[in-house]
């Protein structure tokens, strides 16, 4: 079987893009890991599957799934890169659209070549959105790892979050802590980890260890939660620029009961064939 696709990245969170919407088949889980692989496969972080809308309003769903072959409900920097393919394939949208995720609909506004914002939704700070085993919401939360207490922040951005503050990401154990929590008990679901170091009100690094897939160039749902977090903590203002590894995201966020807007990069690396 010969599948065409498209690699895209946002800020290096690497994404291979399928449009199932002729009608290709799915795969499985182990064909996914290996088109994952990056030395005999495509390599990307997820895959995204463009598929027919599910409601009469969105142009069209998308479902993501990780490198390891597991399944989430949503993908900020996948967002993007959808919106941006979607409009080069349907001009008469304008640069404004809805879509169907996993996670709920999403509005998308195309500002650029390669510029793309994303309304990420009303962030949900409930232990239920989150999967996350505690007798009732709070501000911090802490769990035991390795015998020591570890706080952190959560929130729900159509995925779960924990998001911890650093003192400094370039020396906090991502690959070491970011897997033990992520797959912590505590955490239904498991959880994506970040790791936010905060400059000042209007500028934070950020490091996320995504679900499923490992420490990441980018995560855009990563960066919507710290802001998210950050904010509710009284520590960040309206508008915040999120610095990962990969580059820079611009996150708005009012507060309490409003929609979260992400802006960023959406690129196309290239086009191919693959046989499965």
């Amino acid at each position: 079987m010969r599948l065409d696709f498209i690699k895209m990245h946002g800020l290096g969170n690497d994404f291979l893009v399928l449009d199932r919407r002729a009608g290709d088949p799915v795969l499985g889980a182990s064909q996914w890991q290996a088109l994952a692989n990056r030395h005999t496969g495509v390599g990307f972080d997820q895959a995204l599957i463009i598929e027919p809308p599910r409601t009469a309003t969105a142009l069209a769903s998308y479902r993501v799934i990780n490198a390891d072959g597991s399944e989430v409900e949503q993908c900020g920097n996948g967002a993007r890169c959808i919106a941006w393919l979607l409009q080069q394939r349907h001009p008469q949208a304008n640069g404004s659209m809805l879509l169907d995720s996993g996670g709920g609909l999403v509005r998308a506004r195309v500002l650029g070549p390669g510029q793309v914002s994303i309304d990420m939704g009303v962030p949900d700070f409930s232990p239920e959105s989150i999967h996350l085993d505690v007798p009732a919401e709070a501000l911090h939360y802490a769990v035991l790892v390795d015998g020591e207490s570890v706080e952190f922040g959560a929130v729900s951005m159509g995925n779960p979050h924990a998001v911890l503050t650093v003192a400094a990401v370039a020396t906090a154990p991502v690959a070491a802590l970011g897997a033990k929590l992520e797959s912590h008990p505590r955490f239904a679901q498991r959880t994506n980890v970040g790791f936010m170091q905060i400059i000042d009100e209007s500028h934070v690094r950020l490091r996320v260890f995504e679900r499923g897939v490992g420490e990441t160039q980018a995560c855009g749902t990563g960066a919507c939660a710290a802001v998210a977090v950050g904010r509710r903590h009284g520590r960040l203002g309206a508008q915040v620029e999120v610095s990962l590894p990969g580059g820079n995201l611009t996150i708005a966020w009012p507060g309490e009961g409003q929609p979260l807007w992400m802006t960023g990069p959406a690129v196309e690396s290239f086009r191919g064939q693959v046989d499965i």
